[in-house]
């Protein structure tokens, strides 16, 4: 069942992390009363990931109509509602530590790179917004304007997710810092499209660490010549489109009901964590990737 398998796996990180951490704090020599969560901190991240699984919009009617009422033996220490959105709030840093460690895939040589707009409010509210006052920032699609956030995103061809990163809506998708942070520990080619069109400078740092950023060129640009397997999988840079869709749409990662900033951290971090919990994730057969090799 899948909401065992999430809940072992991280409950042998909190484990280990709780552990770890209570080292690292500074003891305090006052006596106060530390009275215990009813719910532990892997209880409260295996809830927040298993709703982008559940079919559920809204976390709201997915607590109160479902965990309430159906896993009430699977959590037998349930709190109210508004309790657990404290308790959630609380977990967005082990649920980032946790996808770095145990959700993200290995790299192939093959990645993929986009970016996904992450809007918070509505075009007509932005004036009035609050709760990222100062942090979002207006930015622009193909599709058109928005206001909230981007998450960059790199995958291999198994649609497995090896890096992300949050900037504010109006950083560009070639901006150095989000480029070097996305690709981190990543090698061989890296395919995106014209919104990653660089400069030399950063193409030849990028290079001189094993990696090589393939893009389409402008209409004003001159033609370069470019090898047959790099336009094949080209074509196929679909595969990371796909993938931002199903986050968007089947995980729910974009809705414009936060709260909170560290509320909104969480409701990401859970949403890539479920996402790599997902059995058949798109990808690009391997038969496919002989034949574009062999091209």
């Amino acid at each position: 069942m899948l909401l065992t398998t999430i809940f072992y796996e991280i409950d042998e990180f909190c484990k280990q992390f709780e552990s770890e951490l209570k080292k690292l704090l500074i003891r305090n020599t006052a006596q106060k009363r530390q009275r215990k969560n009813n719910l532990s901190m892997s209880e409260v991240m295996t809830i927040a990931v298993f709703f982008h699984h559940s079919g559920y919009k809204n976390f709201k009617a997915y607590y109160t109509n479902h965990v309430q009422k159906h896993l009430s033996t699977a959590f037998p220490c349930l709190v109210s509602y508004n309790r657990f959105v404290e308790l959630k709030q609380n977990v967005a840093f082990p649920i980032a530590i946790f996808m770095q460690l145990k959700g993200q895939g290995a790299c192939t040589g093959k990645t993929f790179i986009d970016s996904a707009c992450l809007a918070v409010s509505h075009q007509r509210r932005i004036q009035s917004h609050k709760t990222f006052k100062n942090l979002a920032q207006r930015g622009k699609t193909s599709v058109g304007w928005f206001y909230g956030f981007k998450i960059h995103l790199t995958i291999n061809e198994s649609g497995e997710i090896l890096n992300f990163f949050l900037t504010p809506g109006n950083v560009a998708d070639n901006n150095e810092e989000v480029l070097m942070s996305t690709t981190k520990d990543l090698f061989g080619k890296i395919f995106g499209d014209k919104g990653y069109i660089i400069n030399t400078d950063l193409f030849e740092k990028l290079y001189s660490k094993g990696k090589q950023l393939v893009t389409k060129v402008r209409k004003n640009m001159k033609n370069k010549l470019m090898s047959l397997e790099d336009k094949a999988f080209l074509k196929k840079r679909g595969l990371i489109e796909t993938v931002i869709g199903l986050l968007k749409e089947s995980f729910s990662m974009e809705h414009s009901r936060h709260r909170s900033v560290w509320g909104f951290f969480s409701h990401i971090f859970s949403t890539l964590t479920a996402y790599a919990f997902k059995d058949k994730k798109p990808s690009i057969k391997q038969k496919t990737i002989e034949k574009l090799s062999a091209a």
